[in-house]
Formats: C-alpha cells, sequence, structure tokens
C-alpha cells in the first residue's frame, strides 16, 4: 500500500535568473514541476511511499520528466504514457525591485488536460492511506474536473483518506468559477489546505486569521484545516483547537513550489501520527523549497529531522 498518492498534471519550467529577460535568453535552466509532483516528490524523499497518476507524452520531454520523479523514488506505475500529444510548460523570469517575476503558461491542450478517469489505474491511486487532489487540475478542462470529482467519490466510497488544495490559479479560471466548482469538493475531506488570500478570494472569508480559519472549517466541515500565510507562516485547526507555527527563517533564491513542500510537511507529519509536528515540518520544507532552485525540493530526512528538532517554539496554540 501506498503511504500518499496523487493525481496531476507535471510540467516543464523554464526560466532565466534575476537581470535576464526572457524575451533575450540565450538559453534558459529546465526543471519538472507541477503542484502535485512536487508534494509527491517531497514526500518521497521523506522515505513515504508515494505514487503519482499522470498523463505524459511518451517523448523525450515526458522522459526527463519521469527520470526526475522516479530520482525521488515517486512509483510511476499509474502513469498514462501518451503516443501523441504535448507536455505543458511555462516560463519564468526572475527578478528584483521594482520589477515583480513574471510567469508564462503554455499548457493548454495538453496530455494532461485529456486525462480522463477510464484511463486511470483505480488499483494504484485508490491503494493507499490517502489520495491528495488540487484545485489545479480541476481547472485544466472538463475532462479533468469530471476525473476529481470521480476521484473524491471513489475515494470516500473506499473509505481512503482525502487531502484537498484548493491551489486558486487566476490564469486558469476566474475566482467566481473556481468557488462554485470547488466548495462541494472540499466538503468532509480528511485534510484541507487553503491560502488565506484564497479564502478571501473565493469564499468571501473576512476578518483575523483565526476567524477566517474557523470560516473554512465551517465552509468545508474537514477533519483539519491548513490555512497558510505566506512570511507569517502556517495556521491550522486541528479538529479541536487552532494551532500556528511561525515561518521558519531562509533566504529566498527560488519561491515557486514553496507551498507545495509545506502541505507535504503537513502531510508527512499527519502520515505518522502528529499533525502538530507537521506543521513545523512543513514550514521547515517551505523555507528549504525557497532556498533551493527548482519547483521539487531536495531534502533528506535527517536534514529536516534536524531542522526541525531546531525550531525553538512553544505550542503555537491560538487561545
Amino acid at each position: 500500500m501506498f503511504d500518499f498518492t496523487t493525481v496531476g498534471e507535471i510540467m516543464l519550467r523554464f526560466s532565466v535568473p534575476a537581470g535576464e529577460r526572457l524575451e533575450a535568453a540565450g538559453q534558459m535552466d529546465v526543471y519538472p514541476a507541477g503542484a502535485e509532483g512536487n508534494v509527491a516528490t517531497a514526500l518521497a524523499r521523506l522515505g513515504r511511499h508515494c505514487g503519482l497518476v499522470a498523463g505524459l507524452p511518451d517523448n523525450p520531454l515526458g522522459r526527463l520528466a519521469a527520470g526526475h520523479l522516479r530520482g525521488a523514488g515517486v512509483d510511476l506505475s499509474g502513469v498514462v504514457w501518451s503516443p501523441t500529444g504535448r507536455m505543458g510548460t511555462y516560463f519564468v523570469e526572475f527578478a528584483h525591485p521594482p520589477r515583480s517575476i513574471q510567469v508564462v503558461y503554455d499548457r493548454a491542450d495538453s496530455v494532461a488536460a485529456h486525462l480522463s478517469a477510464d484511463q486511470i489505474n483505480w488499483d494504484v491511486l485508490l491503494n493507499s492511506r490517502v489520495v491528495h487532489l488540487t484545485g489545479i487540475t480541476a481547472a485544466l478542462s472538463e475532462s479533468c474536473l469530471k476525473l476529481v470529482q470521480t476521484i473524491v467519490e471513489r475515494a470516500r466510497r473506499a473509505g481512503v483518506a482525502l487531502s484537498f488544495d484548493v491551489n486558486y490559479r487566476s490564469k486558469l479560471w476566474t475566482a467566481e468559477a473556481a468557488a462554485t466548482v470547488l466548495r462541494p469538493l472540499i466538503q468532509e475531506v480528511d485534510i484541507l489546505f487553503c491560502k488565506q488570500g484564497d479564502a478571501e478570494k473565493l469564499f468571501g472569508c473576512t476578518g483575523e486569521a483565526a476567524v477566517i480559519i474557523q470560516q473554512l472549517v465551517d465552509l468545508s466541515r474537514a477533519q483539519r484545516v491548513v490555512m497558510t500565510r505566506g512570511d507569517q507562516g502556517v495556521m491550522a485547526w486541528d479538529g479541536g483547537q487552532i494551532l500556528s507555527e511561525a515561518a521558519a527563517p531562509t533566504v529566498m533564491v527560488d519561491r515557486l513550489g514553496a507551498g507545495d513542500a509545506l502541505a507535504a510537511g503537513v502531510l508527512h507529519g499527519w502520515l505518522g501520527g502528529d499533525f502538530r509536528r507537521g506543521l513545523r515540518y512543513g514550514v521547515v520544507l517551505a523555507a528549504l523549497a525557497l532556498s533551493q532552485y527548482g519547483d521539487m525540493l531536495i531534502t533528506t530526512t535527517a536534514e529536516v529531522e534536524s531542522l526541525v528538532n531546531n525550531l525553538h517554539r512553544g505550542e503555537g496554540i491560538v487561545r
């Protein structure tokens, strides 16, 4: 049995460092990326048995991404390989103030966007302690939305725990459309991840952070709710009380993938029976992700445990 399985689009990221412009680039750095794959690789590097279900083109680009995932220890027996079609890509232009980071997506009509329920190896996906989904996959296409809905239904019938990350992307759909689709999907999941800004924008949550997280609990009836707050860290509902964990100190070199790393840390703690410690894993993994190039975190269990043990903080219970 897997500890963790997930479904989502694996992309390739092409980027130039701060000080260079995409339109003048002579060369680019290439990294595999994708929210679900980011979580899976981080958990696999922490020793969790992880499986990924995705659609990939059977060409050098698809095999490049697969090689990175296998190298992290992710099981790809659930991948649907397509003899035709393309892989989604995106392009990043890092920048220092006064410019902001620019991201250009080219993911329309990818193999992943055509993935449907009848292509899924359900024996792989549902043979897991937890299935992780995101709002990104639901936004890719009508077939992907139906796939996510089917996974939620089948996981519940099979008694498999569900983890759901709202992960709103304004370049994929409007806040109104996302809210309409995601509200029923997040009902009574085992773990809900949501940025504070997404809670406000999509679900109309307002007030102080502790009030907003309580509104998310009432809205979703999720067993546990994790609300990320950027450089202010994370706040969570554990089913009985509100907990908080400050962001771990870091030097940012690449901001992409930090939220996925945090989700991986929380799930790592939850899988180990310690949700409270999972929040600490989460902020440490997010800090590590910010300090590395590429979306997929590279670390070891020993490194993470050492950093978590060095977090000299109180219990962080919000009264």
